[in-house]
């Protein structure tokens, strides 16, 4: 296994070589079976029983090269999600579920009907000890002005009152950290089409998204693997932060732009 390096192969055939338990992240945004022929990749595998028997394989790999301290995000929409989630039930184990986190990317619409505005990813640890560092989202402004009162080390802090078991009132005050715990829920903007983020790859997602995942799932030196890795964000987001990667797309374009941004870092 060569380390930092992006692999234009199939992702199966690259997962079969892999050491067990040589992984610590995998992040993934998977084809979502849309059907659709994009400019660069086709997202079609058929019927949604074709699908998911290309999937389980992968599944199984994913499950066998992850660490039992790791984690596995996998990205997609409504249209697999659920038969998705009831395969990594069975692969990962249902206790190890950790997370059906919606990605909120809003925008408007145009559609007559109710419009769908978000991605799923599927969270799943590998055991019982795995990986987080909290992660924090800003404030709402009202939970900000709750913030007016101070604890003896003249810490702005939050006061909420309960009584004891006399019925007395007792006061804890909850100091102010660098925001609110995030929940499962992230409303993350998209990439405009002026930003500068942008290369011009069909659904290519935004850094901060990835930065979350990473900060919140690994530490510096751990090894973060993306095997639909696209233009390869996960993997840039990786090594800026400290992170060592394995990326694989079978796309040479993919690997190609993915090069390209890892050398400028």
């Amino acid at each position: 296994m060569k380390l930092n390096k992006v692999y234009c192969m199939d992702n199966l055939e690259l997962l079969e070589q892999l050491p067990t338990g040589s992984i610590d992240l995998i992040y993934c945004d998977i084809l979502y079976n849309t059907g659709k022929n994009f400019k660069d990749y086709n997202d079609n595998l058929g019927t949604v029983t074709q699908a998911m028997k290309w999937y389980r394989p992968r599944l199984f790999q994913m499950k066998r090269v992850l660490k039992d301290t790791g984690l596995i995000y996998l990205q997609c929409d409504y249209r697999l999600v659920h038969y998705l989630k009831v395969d990594m039930d069975c692969i990962f184990g249902i206790d190890n579920f950790r997370n059906d986190i919606i990605w909120n990317y809003g925008g408007q619409s145009r559609s007559k009907d109710i419009s769908c505005k978000h991605d799923n990813i599927l969270r799943y640890s590998n055991g019982d000890k795995y990986v987080y560092n909290t992660q924090y989202q800003p404030y709402t402004e009202r939970t900000l002005k709750e913030f007016r009162h101070r604890n003896e080390k003249g810490e702005l802090c939050v006061r909420t009152c309960r009584r004891d078991k006399d019925g007395n009132k007792v006061y804890y005050y909850t100091p102010k950290k660098e925001g609110a715990n995030i929940t499962d829920v992230w409303d993350i903007k998209p990439l405009s089409p002026s930003s500068k983020e942008r290369l011009g790859y069909d659904t290519q997602k935004p850094k901060e998204l990835l930065e979350r995942i990473i900060k919140s799932s690994s530490n510096e030196g751990d090894i973060v693997a993306d095997f639909f890795c696209g233009s390869g964000t996960s993997l840039v987001v990786a090594k800026e932060l400290g992170r060592n990667y394995i990326g694989c797309d079978l796309n040479p374009k993919a690997v190609e732009i993915t090069n390209k941004r890892l050398e400028l870092i």
